[in-house]
């Protein structure tokens, strides 16, 4: 990998210097050259510094959508451009632009059309370059949220995030998951700011469907069994090129505990649409702790192996990043021979994450599972693991966590899993 050191202007403002590195280049209208936190962070031969990232601010609570005017006067805005679905622009998008306009904040609206890819951003950047905006309020779930922050960071503005769902940790993090226009996981991109707000408002949460809360929950809780992989791993990086904090570890830790303690009463709460200290609890779980607690703690085979499933047409198509996580998680700790499987797969099986290869369509598939095996080698974070990760290996504890799960899923049931796809 090449390292170079650039200067550019970004949409009028001044110029600044950062390091980045040639992977890819091919479509970037403004900025030719990805930022890489690891050419920052990881020097060759040397031990990295411990990195912790975060957003300026992270507000929850109910109705605070309502207050993103007031929120983001400290940016002295004049313009904003609100990004979002037509769903989300007609419905969050314009309690935001009221609230904007409260402020004496214009605001123009800019409409997502379902994928996180380069010719997306492209259009998006071409087509507000010159409208002379201040900021960018991205309003909705992981696609829009990773699509704004790339085109903020190409217009050189703050991204403001005003999730719509708790379904994912994207909201809180300095990078972006990548796709092809298909939706076949592409590769990472990372940015040198956090978002600058994270506006999250639990009764917009509690009113959406329960599925979407409870992939969030599967997305969540690989976050501290993949930070304590790393910590545990010295020659492990996070996302961010370094080692990871205990701060985030931390973080990662109460995530899980606050899972297993008010997940399944946060879930029954969002299937009625009420709100509660629970689906609080949980909302900032899979946003906030999680958030910080991944990019900042690292990532293994959970992360590694979800992103491989996107590989699968069926998988794709029909399951959520937080669904194909959980059982990324449940093959890591199948890899790690974990005592903690046996309560995870339980809890999954509580609250509706699929538990085996029959719920995410791929029972007797095993040349489709050699696909997921080798796509999940082929990701870096594969190999935090203390230990060598081969093919045999890897395939059979997807096997066994499989195994697993048929058990516990009798055991337990899967009135909830089915709940979710009624």
């Amino acid at each position: 990998m090449t390292r170079i050191t650039v200067c550019f202007p970004l949409a009028g403002k001044p110029e600044v210097s950062a390091i980045y590195n040639d992977l890819p280049t091919q479509g970037f209208s403004m900025i030719t050259k990805l930022y890489s936190p690891k050419a920052v962070y990881a020097k060759t031969g040397e031990t990295p510094p411990r990195v912790l990232a975060a957003p300026q601010r992270y507000i929850q609570g109910p109705g605070v959508v309502d207050q993103t005017g007031i929120y983001i006067a400290h940016l002295e805005v004049k313009r904003a451009v609100i990004l979002g679905s037509q769903r989300g622009l007609n419905a969050e998008g314009a309690r935001v632009a009221h609230s904007l306009k409260l402020s004496h904040i214009e605001s123009i609206n800019a409409g997502f059309s379902g994928e996180c890819s380069i010719p997306e951003i492209q259009t998006h950047v071409a087509n507000l370059m010159d409208k002379q905006i201040d900021c960018l309020i991205v309003v909705g779930g992981g696609k829009p949220i990773d699509a704004g922050k790339c085109i903020a960071h190409r217009l050189g503005i703050p991204v403001i995030v005003v999730p719509t769902l708790a379904s994912n940790d994207a909201p809180c993090s300095a990078l972006s998951a990548m796709y092809s226009e298909s939706g076949v996981s592409d590769y990472i991109e990372y940015f040198p700011k956090s978002p600058e707000l994270v506006i999250v408002d639990t009764d917009v949460i509690a009113n959406a469907d329960e599925r979407y809360l409870v992939a969030g929950m599967g997305d969540a809780m690989a976050t501290w069994y993949e930070a304590r992989v790393c910590l545990n791993n010295s020659v492990a990086r996070t996302p961010l090129g370094g080692r990871p904090t205990l701060a985030a570890c931390a973080l990662g830790e109460i995530c899980a505990h606050s899972l297993y303690e008010h997940g399944e009463a946060a879930a029954t709460s969002v299937a009625a649409n009420r709100n509660n200290e629970s689906v609080e609890k949980v909302v900032e779980a899979n946003t906030l702790l999680s958030g910080i607690g991944f990019e900042s703690g690292g990532l293994a085979i959970a992360h590694a192996m979800a992103l491989a499933f996107t590989r699968i047409e069926v998988v794709h198509d029909n399951y959520l990043h937080g669904e194909m996580v959980a059982m990324g998680t449940m093959a890591q700790l199948a890899f790690e021979r974990s005592d903690d499987l046996q309560r995870v797969a339980r809890f999954f099986a509580k609250v509706g994450l699929p538990v085996h290869l029959g719920q995410i369509s791929l029972a007797q598939q095993n040349s489709l599972l050699d696909i997921v095996v080798e796509a999940t080698l082929a990701n870096p974070i594969a190999h935090h693991m203390p230990t060598p990760v081969t093919h045999d290996l890897l395939r059979q504890a997807i096997l066994d966590a499989h195994q697993l799960g048929q058990t516990i899923g009798s055991e337990v049931g899967d009135q909830a899993y089915r709940r979710l796809r009624a």
